[in-house]
């Protein structure tokens, strides 16, 4: 099962400067250790004992998985999921 998996720029030294990766999994937390044995060390970066980090977000096909199955989401192949940390900040 191919699902392409969209790297942040923060998290592309993990990944050799890739925008985007392929893994495989039938849910979000096999994808990430899937991901995490061709990318040793982004699956700290994303997931923190069991759960997605907090200012991580992560979309299934546009969708935050928050609002689905969270890390249980399940996956299909051909399934697109993109990382994006959260972004803070403003003017003063």
């Amino acid at each position: 099962m191919a699902i392409e998996v969209r790297i942040p720029t923060i998290l592309r030294t993990y990944t050799d400067g890739q925008k985007a990766v392929e893994g495989s999994g039938n849910t979000l937390t096999e994808l990430f250790a899937d991901l995490e044995t061709r990318h040793a060390g982004i699956q700290a970066r994303i997931v923190d004992e069991g759960k997605l980090r907090r200012f991580v977000n992560v979309y299934l096909n546009d969708e935050d998985v928050r609002f689905i199955d969270g890390i249980d989401t399940k996956l299909s192949d051909g399934d697109t999921v993109t990382i994006l940390p959260a972004v803070a900040g403003g003017m003063r």
